[in-house]
């Protein structure tokens, strides 16, 4: 959550800045600001409410000068969303500047001891305290801004990624992470910062993850010093390659990042199996198995750790893994995982998901399982994240950057990942036989063909959901694979639509939330061909003797539930464990549609960001 971009080098800072403002909005749009530094060592600080364009509005005809500055766009944490608690948050001197994505949780403390030797505080941030501390420390010791830095994160407890200048000092600027990404660019005379790569796109594909506890001071016209927080140690730059375009970052004709991300699904499913199956679909190869094959073959367990839409994947996962490798799974919410005293052994495999891979409480869960002993494999889509960088072993599901905040691409990424370490662990423990990975990998290589089949339902759906925008609650049914897929088409419509909506096992239904159905009811029923089809009949018609009005998911051709149903889309049938990522894909169609028929901005849902980064 929030987004960090700092610049130095010989352009001009402001159009760097806003243009990385403008490609990080996904992770927060509260409040922006930037700060610029001229030649003269001058400092301007400007700061708005609401989103960057507001913060672009506010500086027309403001000295917008200087090839050094720092930039952010807010989630509010701490304070609510205005002016005065956007960032930069600025010292009582004016003499220092900041930014900061994370929580300081000692920051109460901290203040009240501020506060006794003189400092004011103008916000109700948590940042504020820390710049504070920085100009303290400055202050009474005289020493350099890096040394004031490294004592005052010294003194802090909590996550954080910073950004910092001093004004009358255009020459340096400072960042530091614990728990929450940042990314250094490294360029010809030029240095960018930012809290992923996005912002460094077009201009350099040189990067440097910056590790847990490490600060960096950066001066003209590109020297780079990388210390520990720790240690005091310092390390040479691992400057790696990044593979991204523009062409990713941009909606190419499309009238929002969330409906291309949802056309990109052919495309990211191939990308996301390409190499992966083998020998004519009789084997799969992800080498974060084999690789570790001895602790697969010895797992009593796994554990699925993940968040919200992560979450959902992981619960298909869990019956995917169950039926081909015969090994009890159990899925947890990150962030009740380390709260609930979790008997963790060295014979269990933590499995960890995330898109960003930066999510804090999923990172916590991995701390906690590698302390125990337990073997942790990651899944998640970002190249270089904290996630892949701090597991055992894992997988990337290789889907390209996700700007909309509802996760749509990487959640059937996710389900075909999980799908395929079912299978290759299977393989190896010798759980699963050759017919049914030919069969279950033969659809998987034809899912690209199939998903472009089910987004010609755009039109349909499109047309659909005019006739539920008046809705006030929806409520989403599965059973077996299909209900975590209940659950996510439930999510999608809360996040970008604003309308409550719930996802439960069909069969519950009648264990309380039938008390709810009447014919302003809408009840979406995922129904494909599978081994619970008929229960999922009865179901329907529980909900049609109540009067309900439902919307059926069901395999091409099925003319007994288009009898009951006052809507149905059709998919095409693929084994059952497949079905959530073809069922998925309507039901993001539905959501998108309604919440653009109600006027929502679908990319950035209200109190929403992508990548949580605090507890």
């Amino acid at each position: 959550m929030c987004g960090i971009v700092g610049y130095i080098g010989h352009r001009q800072a402001y159009d760097v800045l806003m243009k990385g403002l403008h490609r990080l909005e996904y992770r927060g749009y509260d409040s922006a600001g930037i700060a610029l530094m001229k030649e003269d060592g001058k400092l301007n600080v400007y700061k708005s409410k609401g989103r960057v364009a507001d913060l672009e509005a506010k500086v027309v005809g403001c000295d917008v000068g200087g090839s050094i500055g720092i930039a952010h766009t807010r989630w509010a944490t701490h304070g609510e969303p205005c002016d005065r608690n956007a960032h930069p948050q600025v010292s009582q001197s004016g003499r220092i500047a900041l930014v900061h994505n994370g929580t300081i949780e000692n920051y109460a403390v901290l203040k009240a001891a501020l506060a006794q030797r003189g400092y004011a505080f103008a916000s109700d941030t948590d940042t504020e305290v820390l710049v504070q501390l920085v100009d303290y420390i400055q202050t009474v010791n005289g020493c350099s801004l890096m040394d004031a830095v490294k004592e005052a994160l010294a003194q802090v407890e909590g996550a954080y990624a910073i950004a910092v200048v001093e004004r009358g000092n255009p020459d340096t600027l400072i960042v530091a992470r614990k728990s929450s990404p940042l990314v250094i660019g490294v360029g010809v005379g030029e240095i960018f910062i930012a809290s992923d790569a996005t912002p460094m796109v077009g201009y350099t594909d040189r990067v440097i993850y910056l590790k847990d506890n490490e600060v960096a001071e950066i001066t003209r016209p590109s020297n780079l010093k990388i210390q520990s927080l720790e240690s005091g140690k310092t390390s040479a730059p691992d400057i790696q390659t990044l593979r991204m375009s523009v062409e990713q970052l941009e909606k190419g004709g499309y009238e929002t990042f969330m409906l291309k991300e949802i056309f990109e699904q052919p495309h990211t499913l191939r990308d996301c199996i390409r190499g992966r199956i083998a020998d004519d679909g009789q084997r799969v190869v992800l080498s974060g198995v084999l690789e570790n094959r001895d602790r697969f073959l010895q797992a009593r367990r796994m554990i699925i750790v993940a968040c919200g839409t992560s979450w959902h994947a992981g619960l298909i996962g869990k019956r995917i893994i169950q039926e081909l490798c015969c090994l009890p799974v159990e899925v947890e919410y990150a962030s009740e995982f380390r709260y609930g005293h979790p008997q963790i052994t060295d014979k269990d495999i933590v499995v960890a998901l995330s898109q960003s891979g930066e999510t804090a409480d999923t990172l916590a869960a991995i701390q906690l399982a590698k302390s125990k002993g337990a073997f942790v494999y990651g899944i998640c889509n970002v190249v270089g994240a904290s996630i892949p960088r701090n597991t055992d072993s894992g997988t990337y599901i290789h889907v390209g950057p996700e700007i909309g905040v509802a996760s749509t691409k990487a959640f059937t990424g996710q389900v075909a990942v999980l799908a395929l370490l079912a299978l290759c662990v299977g393989q190896e423990r010798g759980t699963v036989g050759r017919d049914t990975i030919c069969c279950i990998t033969r659809a998987m290589r034809q899912m690209p063909e199939i998903i472009q089949a089910v987004l010609g339902l755009d039109p349909v759906i499109r047309e659909l959901s005019r006739t539920f925008t008046y809705a006030r609650n929806f409520l989403y049914l599965g059973r077996g694979y299909n209900y975590p897929t209940a659950l996510e088409g439930a999510l999608k419509l809360k996040e970008i639509s604003y309308i409550h909506a719930e996802g439960y096992p069909a069969a519950e239904m009648k264990h309380g939330p039938i008390a709810l159905i009447d014919h302003e009811m809408p009840v979406v029923v995922i129904a494909p061909d599978d081994s619970l089809h008929d229960k999922v009949v009865n179901n329907i018609r529980q909900v049609k003797s109540r009067g309900g009005l439902v919307i059926a998911l069901v395999t091409q051709g099925d003319a007994s539930i288009r009898e009951m149903a006052d809507y149905c889309l059709e998919m095409p049938k693929v084994p059952e464990c497949l079905t959530p990522i073809v069922a998925s894909v309507p039901l993001q169609l539905l959501a998108y549609h309604i919440a653009r028929i109600k006027g929502k901005d679908v990319d950035r849902p209200r109190n929403l960001a992508k990548s949580v980064t605090v507890e």
